[in-house]
């Protein structure tokens, strides 16, 4: 089997539980060899908004953790193969810094990265309402050649739960990424009205 690696970023907005369920749903994956990098605010927001010890519990999770500052680490190279890399969630801060090419971080730089080898990066932007800026950046990404999928969930499949939003929006995300064998989301099927 052959293995397909996927970097995970987490930065600071609101929505760290996007971060984690991808995460977690990646490590359940055959043949998913998962890199992460988390910024800085981001594990604050982990220490917010998830249970203790979110953070070290990913570390466990995948194949190697990077620090944000180290910019010499292998996912900041095109040299070293990956399938893409999922943002989530993607505050403005950084969706901004992809945008203009600031790489100063691993995260944004691992971004730029997928976007000059044209692989897959997909950003689930997190903010509302949106200004004009935000929307620019986010046209200006995606003629690069991101995915911008903003973390909106749908309520077709009836979830029950935020939980259930959270998994939905996760199996999503990793859709994207074109390298299951089958979607792991739940897929709109249509409805039978007779004509």
């Amino acid at each position: 089997m052959n293995t397909v690696r996927v970097v995970v970023g987490i930065s600071g907005a609101s929505g760290a539980a996007l971060g984690v369920r991808i995460t977690e749903r990646l490590a359940a994956m055959p043949g998913v060899e998962t890199h992460l990098v988390v910024s800085d605010a981001a594990r604050r927001t982990l220490d917010l908004e998830c249970p203790p010890g979110a953070l070290a519990r990913l570390e466990t999770l995948v194949h190697r953790h990077h620090p944000n500052g180290d910019i010499g680490a292998s996912i900041a190279s095109g040299s070293f193969p990956v399938r893409g890399m999922i943002v989530a969630p993607c505050s403005m801060q950084t969706l901004s810094a992809i945008a203009t090419g600031r790489t100063d971080t691993l995260l944004t730089r691992a971004a730029d990265v997928q976007m000059k080898e044209r692989r897959r990066l997909v950003l689930l932007a997190r903010e509302t309402p949106l200004h004009l800026g935000h929307l620019r950046n986010m046209c200006a990404v995606t003629e690069m050649g991101a995915i911008v999928m903003p973390p909106v969930p749908a309520f077709y499949h009836r979830p029950q739960s935020v939980a259930e939003i959270v998994d939905h929006l996760a199996a999503r995300a990793i859709d994207l990424m074109a390298f299951a064998p089958a979607p792991l989301a739940e897929s709109w099927t249509g409805t039978d009205e007779a004509g």
